[in-house]
């Protein structure tokens, strides 16, 4: 298979899966282009040392043994890639030697490891307990997943805070928001659509972190030498049974001053696609990312455009409670228990990160700027109500001059989130 045509089939379309024997095996093929990492699925069934199987839409015809395979993919233009592998258990190494992408007449080596996906259990949909010995510091395709779940598992494990330090006051990993993961969602391919179900979030220590900042974007001039003086650590103690928050150190105007926690997590993404190195969990894209959205809560659900095999979920930066903007650089830092459910919503995509409450649907769109956020958040609410909704954009348009609000959910970091919102009570069932 052609690296142009791979590339294209990682970014945009989900591809057909041939008809398997019982008894298909599933790895996950990487191909370094040059140094460029690129991720295929492969399935493949054999009928003695006969092989014959799928690679993200091409077909596959080779011969096999218990530690070697030698395969062909033809793509639609019946151009050939040959690979040679070896196998070593679960994991594979070899050589593809595929047409160059510049002259057709040539051909071009590339070394190639994969790994199998594991076959589903017996039983259905379960609850597995993950427990993290590592974080990521980056949206990253290139990294191996954490966990293999499928799609209606639910996963319960905990993140660590935005400093890296855990539920015991320990540092575990460098600051920076530091996530938990990848999931590999067994079955997710481009052009789906991975459903975070966010059952449950559970503070899981009884202090949280922040500053006394704000942020350049939400400061007017005449406040700028004023506030250059600011930026302390402000440690809040959190009442777990009550539900809320207060200064640790409060005196004066906020003497007795408390607020009710709201769980929420900053960072929630898939890995980037194909040709996007590894991207720092500090920013956001239509991935997701360092999102800091507070409708990423308990009881929501986020969607997010897969673009990468297996989706690759992480998730961290808990937050006990934000105000819109995370004005003060930080908001309420902390570790958190984390319980989601995942779904794959088969050739469907969406552009850019939706949330679903039981009386909303919103989605956060990003940019360098407020304007460019919210062109983006607007469009993404359109595409919305046409595709799910089935408006023209005519009707699209009187909803949202009628039943739309904004809010900024993000103003600390690198790009602007800006969030569009509209009550379900205003919109016809979905299709």
């Amino acid at each position: 298979m052609s690296p142009s045509r791979l590339a294209a089939l990682l970014l945009s379309i989900t591809s057909p899966i041939l008809t398997m024997p019982a008894a298909a095996e599933s790895w996950i093929v990487r191909t370094d282009l040059w140094g460029n990492p690129t991720f295929s699925t492969l399935t493949i069934g054999h009928a003695g040392n006969d092989i014959s199987g799928d690679l993200d839409g091409d077909r596959i015809a080779g011969k096999g043994g218990r530690d070697r395979m030698t395969l062909t993919a033809t793509d639609e233009k019946g151009r050939v890639s040959t690979y040679n592998l070896r196998l070593r258990g679960s994991e594979l190494t070899g050589i593809a030697d595929m047409p160059d992408t510049n002259d057709p007449a040539a051909r071009a080596s590339h070394a190639v490891t994969g790994w199998r996906v594991p076959e589903q259990g017996s039983g259905g949909p379960r609850t597995v307990e993950f427990v993290p010995s590592d974080y990521s510091n980056s949206w990253n395709a290139d990294r191996r997943p954490v966990l293999v779940v499928w799609p209606g598992d639910t996963i319960h494990t905990t993140t660590i805070d935005s400093g890296g330090v855990d539920e015991q006051g320990k540092t575990r990993a460098l600051f920076g928001n530091p996530q938990t993961g990848p999931f590999f969602v067994a079955g997710a391919q481009p052009g789906d659509t991975l459903a975070v179900h966010i059952r449950k979030l559970k503070l899981n220590r009884n202090w949280a972190d922040s500053l006394d900042a704000v942020v350049g974007r939400a400061l007017g001039t005449s406040l700028v030498p004023e506030a250059g003086k600011l930026g302390a650590p402000v440690k809040w103690l959190l009442d777990r049974e009550a539900g809320r928050a207060r200064p640790e150190k409060a005196d004066g105007a906020l003497a007795g001053y408390s607020v009710p926690v709201r769980p929420m997590l900053g960072g929630l993404a898939v890995a980037p696609g194909f040709g996007l190195p590894a991207i720092s969990t500090g920013d956001t894209g239509r991935f997701g990312g360092n999102m800091d959205f507070p409708e990423v809560a308990e009881g929501n659900i986020v969607y997010l455009p897969v673009q990468q095999p297996g989706a690759l979920l992480y998730f961290g930066d808990a937050h006990a409670l934000q105000g819109d903007g995370e004005t003060t650089q930080y908001a309420l830092e902390t570790s958190m228990d984390v319980t989601v459910t995942v779904e794959v919503i088969k050739g469907r995509a969406v552009s850019m990160p939706r949330v679903e409450s039981p009386t909303q649907i919103m989605v956060l769109g990003q940019g360098g700027a407020i304007d460019e956020a919210l062109k983006s958040a607007s469009t993404g609410m359109i595409q919305w109500l046409r595709q799910d909704y089935g408006m023209t954009l005519s009707q699209a348009a009187q909803v949202l001059g009628t039943a739309v609000r904004y809010s900024v959910p993000n103003l600390a970091g690198r790009s602007v989130g800006v969030a569009a919102r509209i009550d379900k009570a205003f919109l016809p069932a979905a299709k």
